[in-house]
């Protein structure tokens, strides 16, 4: 059953307006097999969910154009064909930012900088409960 379950590629969009944290992000997630689409602002990211269809999104939430509050709220507004886990990953690790986004249905928050192996837990979490968040 395992081996199944690596043989389906999963696409990540990773929204970052940092380049370095974009392109390390990416090297990164590759090497453990996943597909990768990236955005560096709000607008591109919303195009993104619409061309990629990813599976997990992670969001940055200071970024120009539009923030990832912003990002959120039309994410889970305007694509709800199926359930598009979203994972902050933001410098604000303050409470009314952590309070704010899990209001807004964030599904995990991490604080940067957080080590990566806390970003694939969240995804492969994530990745865990779309079979039982999409029936």
């Amino acid at each position: 059953m395992e081996q199944a379950q690596k043989e389906i590629k999963y696409k990540i969009l990773v929204v970052d307006d940092e380049p370095d944290i974009i392109e390390i992000t990416r090297f990164r997630l590759a090497k453990e097999g996943y597909e990768i689409a990236t955005a560096s602002d709000g607008e591109e990211a919303l195009l993104k969910v619409k061309e990629e269809n990813p599976d997990v999104i992670l969001l940055d939430l200071m970024m120009p154009k539009l923030n990832g509050f912003e990002v959120l709220e039309k994410i889970r507004k305007d694509f709800t064909d199926k359930w598009r886990p979203v994972i902050i990953i933001s410098a604000q690790g303050d409470l009314e930012s952590t309070k704010k986004c899990y209001n807004m249905d964030a599904d995990h928050y991490l604080t940067k900088p957080c080590g990566f192996e806390h970003i694939i837990r969240g995804i492969k979490t994530m990745i865990s409960l779309i079979p039982l968040r999409n029936e």
